[in-house]
């Protein structure tokens, strides 16, 4: 396999996982919401918007719609790096941890630049473990859907995971 099938073919796999990763975060946010009785998090949402110079939405319905369309565009779209992460040589457990660093790092600097979120620093020791906690959600999963990606049969010609 060449160096650009390699990295394309984790790019892809990395898309899908992240896709999964988002789908996981998902459902532990919105059971964490549910239980602490507070509005779904529209920050993915106001931070593209803010990032896009988006002012204003037609509606709630088509605001709701971006909210949708950011989330997922974003989790997805995180996938990328840990395909990459992968492309590199990087081991499994290292490549999501990786990730997840990334992920929540990012958030945690792009957030506050963009007026969406106080830093870290100001928040409620609870608040950063719940967040970290839908993080490390979407970097497991992410992980997991990757390995099992890449462990399918017919993934790779003859490589197994333990001989790379």
């Amino acid at each position: 396999m060449s160096i650009a099938e390699k990295v394309a073919s984790s790019i892809g796999k990395g898309l899908v996982a992240g896709l999964a990763g988002t789908a996981a975060m998902t459902v532990s946010s919105t059971v964490e919401a549910r239980l602490r009785h507070r509005k779904p998090s529209s920050a993915p949402a106001r931070a593209t918007a803010k990032a896009l110079g988006i002012k204003s939405f037609e509606d709630d319905i088509a605001r709701a719609r971006f909210n949708d369309l950011s989330h997922w565009g974003y989790g997805t779209g995180w996938g990328i790096m840990r395909g990459l992460l992968d492309a590199v040589g990087l081991p499994p457990g290292a490549a999501t941890l990786a990730h997840g660093a990334a992920v929540w790092g990012s958030a945690q600097v792009t957030l506050p630049a963009l007026d969406i979120a106080p830093p870290v620093i100001f928040w409620a020791p609870r608040e950063i473990a719940i967040d970290a906690f839908h993080h490390a959600v979407y970097a497991a999963a992410t992980g997991i859907a990757y390995e099992l990606l890449s462990n399918a049969p017919g993934a790779r010609t003859g490589i197994s995971r333990a001989t790379r």
